[in-house]
């Protein structure tokens, strides 16, 4: 961080964090993220990253809810540039998959957010991004029900979980392979065979 980023305003300086977080989410393991190594990145003491966060916990929710408004920016962008349902799912996959490819950090630290026990805050808003993801899949399929362009007998909520399920494993298969770009590469292939067995027979 440059000498002059010690000086930003307080909602540049938090989006800064959650930037800082994303970055180091996508190196190590997000649970060892430590609030020290966040400051350090930074170029910050604690002490000012504490003047913005009461502690990790906040930190992390920002980072959440900074993950919620950018990829559903994406989705609903790519819905309202799309003809018909089914090239609004096909651009949803892709804004999706294009998102996380630019920021790999974020299904590491969401998923770590999944695995926590308890109940915590963070926590708390993936699983309402997953439920918001999963609405918007459910009205893109049932609108492709609804004009013949899925078929007729199609289960909406079972291809809601596979739809969120195909992304999750290129994410799962990318970085065990330490290959980011994989997950752009075979996301086209994956799709193809997804549409094959959604879309009504012609």
């Amino acid at each position: 961080m440059t000498e002059s980023s010690k000086h930003l305003p307080a909602e540049e300086r938090r989006a800064a964090t959650v930037e800082a977080v994303i970055g180091l989410a996508a190196e190590r393991n997000p649970a060892e993220i430590t609030t020290a190594a966040i400051a350090e990145r930074m170029g910050l003491t604690q002490g000012a990253l504490f003047r913005h966060f009461t502690g990790k916990e906040a930190i992390f929710q920002a980072a959440v809810a900074w993950v919620a408004e950018r990829l559903f920016a994406r989705v609903d962008k790519a819905v309202r540039g799309a003809a018909t349902p089914l090239a609004a799912l096909e651009a949803v996959f892709k804004a999706h998959i294009d998102f996380v490819a630019r920021h790999p950090g974020v299904p590491r630290m969401l998923f770590g957010q999944l695995q926590r026990p308890g109940d915590t805050p963070p926590k708390r808003t993936v699983q309402t991004l997953l439920r918001a993801y999963r609405r918007r899949l459910r009205g893109l399929l049932e609108n492709g029900k609804s004009v013949g362009e899925l078929a007729a007998a199609l289960d909406v909520e079972a291809a809601a979980t596979l739809f969120i399920g195909l992304i999750q494993g290129l994410v799962m298969q990318s970085l065990l392979a330490g290959d980011v770009a994989r997950i752009r590469r075979d996301a086209p292939g994956i799709f193809a065979i997804y549409r094959r067995g959604i879309e009504a027979a012609s």
